[in-house]
């Protein structure tokens, strides 16, 4: 008979959370809830729908009492801020929502009794100001974060090591760079791109599509690599260990910009706005992910070309739903 081990998802309704959902609902030895603070993401279907909690992780008490019902053997963290350009504008509440809900969690586990694996998803923007000279950037480089958000995701990142030195959770800490796919927020780069494109070709805009900066680099890896990837760190990862996830390559901004217009079927203008510049921006951004690939086996399988298309393709269909917005 095979054993069944339960699995909570925080931030189970958003761009990560959904493909992670879909990615271990399809395993039989797993029991999948998720939570947000909002209802169940209709995406995911009436099965999520029947182990999905609403919650506001805020709350120290409504995050020990779904520790207390679940009694998860995994916690995927990914409920937070995501975005780098709200954290400008407000930093405190970034800060708030980033580090407060994931201590709340980690002192419900305390409090239960509970030692689940427990996954605390960093971010490259830990790392802040990267010179050239210093790629591709190891976990071992230095962390001097240049956004609030940054800020936020070190110390996610730091409580996650607290924990596990101080309490002795299985925690395994884990920064992604930049992550990329259909139903991303327009709030970033690429489907900001994408779904302007997709107006333009239906006639919901004219052929003329706003951009910030186009010469700064990232490394980009595909949202269904970055949850196998989830998957892989958590399960097999060493807890306390921090790992890297991405592809390993760079691409400029302008690169993904000409490759959707080589995709599009109209003729587009492409204008800069300066409202959409960042008051800081590091110009170039490698992954080293060596540790992960050697305690998994991990591997990016998606191309970014792939992952540039499947992401028009899916804002054509959105096209019709609502005006795009601005990243």
């Amino acid at each position: 008979m095979t054993h069944t081990s339960t699995v909570l998802i925080t931030g189970g309704s958003g761009f990560a959370g959904t493909y992670l959902v879909e990615f271990l609902r399809s395993r039989p030895d797993l029991a999948v809830w998720t939570s947000d603070r909002t209802g169940p993401n209709p995406r995911l279907g009436e099965a999520a729908a029947a182990r999905h909690i609403k919650l506001d992780l805020l709350d120290p008490a409504a995050a020990r009492q779904v520790l207390a019902q679940v009694r998860p053997d995994y916690v995927y963290h990914l409920a937070g801020q995501a975005f780098v350009g709200q954290s400008w504008a407000d930093p405190w509440g970034t800060l708030e929502i980033n580090g407060r809900a994931q201590l709340n969690l980690l002192e419900a586990a305390v409090a239960e009794k509970l030692t689940p694996r427990f996954l605390a998803v960093g971010s490259m923007e830990e790392y802040g100001r990267v010179a050239p000279a210093e790629l591709p950037i190891r976990e071992t480089h230095p962390l001097r974060p240049d956004s609030p958000y940054g800020v936020s995701k070190v110390t996610q990142d730091m409580l996650g090591l607290q924990y596990f030195l101080a309490r002795g959770l299985p925690v395994i800490r884990v920064r992604p760079f930049n992550h990329i796919g259909p139903r991303q927020s327009r709030k970033f780069v690429a489907p900001a791109f994408a779904s302007q494109i997709a107006a333009i070709e239906a006639g919901k805009q004219p052929p003329v599509i706003q951009v910030g900066n186009l010469s700064a680099r990232r490394d980009f890896t595909d949202v269904r690599d970055v949850v196998r990837a989830y998957v892989l760190a958590l399960e097999h990862g060493t807890p306390g260990e921090v790992y890297n996830i991405g592809s390993g390559e760079s691409h400029s901004i302008q690169s993904l910009l000409d490759r959707m217009l080589q995709l599009s079927s109209v003729s587009i203008t492409v204008e800069i706005d300066p409202a959409r510049l960042r008051p800081s921006d590091v110009p170039d951004v490698i992954c080293d992910a060596t540790r992960l690939r050697a305690a998994t086996g991990w591997q990016p399988r998606i191309s970014l070309a792939q992952s540039l298309s499947d992401l028009l393709a899916f804002e054509r269909t959105q096209v019709d739903l609502a005006a795009p917005s601005t990243p």
